[in-house]
């Protein structure tokens, strides 16, 4: 009996560790990725200005089909 108990305890802990590498996952590192990749999407809609010499960002506006700007204007990595 007592090696049945200490089998469960050993999966109760397994368990609640995969669920916090899974917790911190999701609320920590994930909304960083979904915001980098959202970002690069918008940038990689958007229509940007002239960069000066060496600059290494750029201000670029997104627009809709029918030509209207959409939303407010975002910074973007010059890629030049």
């Amino acid at each position: 009996m007592k090696e049945a108990t200490g089998e469960l305890n050993t999966t109760v802990v397994i368990v609640i560790i995969v669920a916090s590498l899974v917790a911190f996952f999701y609320f920590t590192i994930w909304p960083v990725i979904r915001n980098n990749m959202n970002e690069n999407v918008a940038c990689s809609k958007a229509i940007c200005e002239k960069p000066e010499p060496g600059a290494q960002t750029v201000r670029c506006q997104v627009y809709d089909k029918d030509g209207r700007p959409v939303g407010d204007s975002i910074i973007c990595v010059n890629k030049g």
